[in-house]
């Protein structure tokens, strides 16, 4: 008796889970927006823009430095570059309009008893506020000295330079800046210099609470400009190649002021051009776009000094049809599983490389042919941070995979999934999918929304 009821047990189980996936693709996913256009927002003139941009930087300066200093221990952080080779991180530091590190510009972050930190200049041309100058002049090893005599005069314990073997971010020093530096100091201090790795990485990734709102704000305009490009305003089905709608990515990003990180590219999938599971990508076509086809784009701005990374998909209806296939409307429910099932590993102190193996379980208990590829974004496109997977390795990613973490930091969430299409025999289709996002300590908030519904082409 026990027995027999054993399989029509296990169809019982195997028919409740059937029922549970599939209301999980066919309930609507949380976080979703339409944008039509970026006319549905503003954009500064660039004279605008210098005052929030100012207020932000100040605002890190003196709320968030301190912490940080604390937090990785540094008394001191000497940042020194010239003209022509700026370190990556000093744009991130400066006041506007800062277009180049004149001549030799030294930035000194001294930390205080009190927990405060001095924001000091050694340079030929002051910046002013909110850095004091110690001194200003015309004169190269004046210079030096001066910054040699004020690093004794403050006496710091651990001093942090940008030296990085693993983090560009974090290698802003160059190699003569560097033998110059040691050079002027006397030994005991050149015994003090170590790299300031963690302290780079950590401002770079930090979002405050005004950044991420003008942040918000950037995400919707390259949203916005994605729905132009894929709908009839730009796209004439067999005239307009998948190169005209690049074009006019990027166009529209010049007119409206926002310069773009790498050229906006657009790629197409069709009927009867097959996908493995061995390639990458699928949607590798370029030419004349068709009725029918499934396009899919990559764009990258930066506004208000935050960069973003979107990655979106659009259907060519054909003459008879008034929406996508309901096998396309699947997958891409499908991606935003995906989304669901990455975001849901984000937890506080785990590093990239556990975020990935963790998807990647529950990706395959789902029942997803997925892969993850998600990197951190800020101040660049690819920031530092944790790197969570890369689309030519799905296993762990040294030291970039092994950092944690923390809370207030924004990503590019990006991936894929594949799965037949039966409209089109069954051949593989592949979603592609990348949104801005951050992580505030407890959950993934999509800056602008996410795609949950096809672009359409009419």
């Amino acid at each position: 008796m026990f027995k027999a009821k054993i399989p029509m047990l296990v169809a019982s189980l195997l028919l409740g889970l059937c029922v549970q996936s599939a209301q999980a693709v066919t309930e609507t996913p949380a976080q979703g927006r339409v944008i039509a256009s970026a006319d549905q927002f503003s954009v500064l003139a660039h004279r605008d823009r210098i005052a929030p941009e100012n207020a932000m930087v100040n605002e890190r300066l003196s709320s968030l430095l301190p912490a940080l200093m604390a937090e990785t221990e540094l008394d001191m952080w000497l940042v020194i570059n010239r003209e022509y080779v700026e370190d990556p991180v000093f744009f991130s530091l400066v006041p506007q309009p800062t277009f180049a590190a004149r001549r030799t510009t030294m930035l000194i972050f001294n930390r205080l008893a009190d927990g405060q930190v001095e924001k000091l200049s050694v340079n030929t041309y002051p910046f002013g506020a909110p850095y004091e100058s110690v001194w200003s002049g015309g004169d190269l090893d004046e210079q030096w000295q001066a910054l040699a005599d004020l690093i004794v005069a403050k006496d710091p314990k651990r001093i942090g330079i940008n030296v990085s073997k693993h983090w560009p971010e974090a290698d802003g020093l160059t190699k003569g800046m560097h033998q110059r530096l040691l050079a002027v100091l006397p030994e005991q201090y050149q015994q003090r210099l170590e790299p300031a790795e963690n302290l780079v990485l950590r401002w770079l990734e930090t979002r405050t609470e005004a950044e991420l709102s003008v942040y918000a704000h950037a995400v919707g305009l390259a949203r916005g400009v994605i729905a132009e490009g894929f709908s009839s305003r730009v796209i004439t089905p067999g005239v307009t190649t998948t190169d005209d709608v690049a074009w006019y990515l990027r166009q529209r990003f010049e007119d409206l002021g926002l310069p773009i990180w790498f050229m906006p590219y657009v790629t197409f999938q069709r009927q009867g051009e097959s996908c493995s599971d061995e390639q990458p990508f699928c949607s590798i076509n370029q030419g004349v776009i068709q009725r029918g086809d499934v396009l899919h784009t990559d764009v990258g701005i930066c506004y208000l000094k935050m960069c973003t990374d979107t990655q979106e998909m659009a259907y060519v209806l054909k003459l008879d049809e008034t929406e996508a296939p309901q096998g396309l409307r699947d997958a891409l429910r499908q991606g935003n599983r995906w989304q669901d099932i990455l975001t849901a590993e984000f937890k506080t102190g785990r590093s990239g490389n556990e975020i990935l193996a963790a998807t990647q379980t529950a990706s395959k208990a789902a029942g997803l042919n997925s892969s993850t590829y998600t990197h951190p974004i800020g101040f660049f496109g690819h920031a530092p941070g944790p790197t969570i997977g890369m689309w030519d390795n799905q296993g762990p990613t040294a030291v970039n995979g092994d950092w944690p973490l923390y809370p207030n930091t924004a990503y590019a969430i990006e991936g894929n999934i594949k799965q037949p299409l039966p409209e089109w025999g069954n051949q593989t289709i592949q979603i592609m999918l990348e949104q801005s996002a951050y992580f505030d300590g407890q959950r993934v908030i999509y800056l602008a929304g996410r795609q949950t519904e096809w672009h359409l082409v009419r």
